[in-house]
C-alpha cells in the first residue's frame, strides 16, 4: 500500500501480533487520604473481570498510594479498559468527596 507521496505504508498484520503475544501496559499511581476506601470500591471489579483482551490489577502500595496496572493484547483493548478503570476510580473518588460521614449516609 502506498500513500499519495508514493511512500510504502506497512499493513498491520493481526496474526503477527498474536504470535508475538504483544502486550500493552499502563501503570497508574493515585495518592490521597481516601485511597483505602477507593481501593475497597474498585477491587471487587478485578475479581469478577473476564475479558480475553485485557486485565487489571490494583493494590495499595502505601497507606496513601493505590497502584492500578492495566494490560491488554492490543491498543484498542487498552484504550477501552483505561476508559473503564479510570472512570471507576474517578467515581469512587467523587463518592468519597460527597459522603459527609464515612460510617454511612445521613438523611
Amino acid at each position: 500500500m502506498e500513500n499519495r507521496a508514493g511512500l510504502r505504508i506497512p499493513r498491520y498484520n493481526r496474526d503477527i501480533s498474536r504470535e508475538n503475544h504483544m502486550q500493552h501496559n499502563a501503570v497508574f499511581r493515585f495518592t490521597g487520604p481516601d485511597i483505602g476506601h477507593i481501593y475497597q470500591a474498585i477491587a471487587p471489579e478485578t475479581t469478577g473481570e473476564v475479558n480475553a483482551r485485557s486485565q487489571a490489577e490494583c493494590w495499595v502500595e502505601a497507606p496513601d498510594t493505590l497502584v492500578l496496572v492495566i494490560s491488554a493484547s492490543d491498543i484498542g483493548a487498552l484504550r477501552a479498559s483505561l476508559n473503564m478503570w479510570l472512570r471507576l476510580v474517578n467515581v469512587a473518588k467523587e463518592m468519597q468527596e460527597i459522603i459527609p460521614n464515612r460510617g454511612g449516609c445521613e438523611l
